[in-house]
């Protein structure tokens, strides 16, 4: 069995300027703060985030935004960082505001490998630029591509040294979709434990999707 677990300075390192990086959590939460942390310190610049939102200025994502380390986010809201909204409105980074349902379908169409996927969620608004439209039933719908990363960056509560990963509660929310949509992904663990003491019935993402692990020593 190859060894996943690496360094926090070896995370680091697969994340380089200009590529499109997934970054779980909702708000913080759930979110791999602690990688992002690390990544603040490096000379890196341009990426292309894809995320739930982008926190606040002193949380998670909000520390690259601050740091401008940001190039464009990909996410459903800012209003939580107004960092944010400030460079988007100064033209200095370019936010694509997307409703949060079909952000995650975005993800999920890339992890399953899928074409993409019809929603009606969108129609007659500023969303549907730029997109292709098709009737069904006499019904209106927004023709939704996948969305895909160079890097996924996730959290999750317990994880064994082959990969497989439980999220806690509500932490749980992007990131399972973003361990699938991605070329590399790298998973700060609260907890490593051996292969085996995690009921296969509790996994919540198989051990093939995640190349690497971070160990958090049991903090959050």
């Amino acid at each position: 069995m190859r060894n996943k677990i690496i360094s926090m300075d070896d995370a680091g390192s697969h994340v380089r300027s200009g590529m499109t990086v997934m970054i779980g959590g909702f708000l913080g939460c759930g979110g791999p703060n602690a990688i992002i942390d690390a990544l603040l310190v490096r000379d890196i610049k341009e990426l292309t985030v894809i995320a739930n939102d982008t926190a606040f200025t002193e949380v998670g994502i909000g520390k690259l935004i601050v740091n401008h380390k940001i190039r464009h986010v990909i996410c459903s809201h800012i209003g939580t960082n107004k960092e944010t909204g400030r460079q988007f409105n100064e033209g200095e980074t370019e936010v694509t505001l997307t409703p949060q349902g079909t952000l995650a379908g975005q993800i999920r169409a890339a992890g399953v490998g899928t074409g993409g996927f019809l929603t009606p969620t969108g129609v007659g608004t500023e969303v549907e630029k730029g997109k292709n439209k098709l009737i069904m039933n006499g019904v209106e719908y927004l023709l939704e591509t996948p969305l895909k990363a160079d890097v996924a960056l996730i959290h999750a509560w317990k994880v064994d040294k082959k990969g497989n990963a439980i999220y806690r509660r509500t932490a749980r929310n992007f990131n399972p979709l973003m361990a699938m949509a991605a070329d590399v992904v790298i998973c700060e663990a609260e907890h490593i434990v051996e292969v085996g003491e995690i009921d296969p019935d509790f996994v919540m993402t198989p051990s093939i999707f995640i190349d690497y692990i971070v160990d958090l020593g049991g903090q959050n």
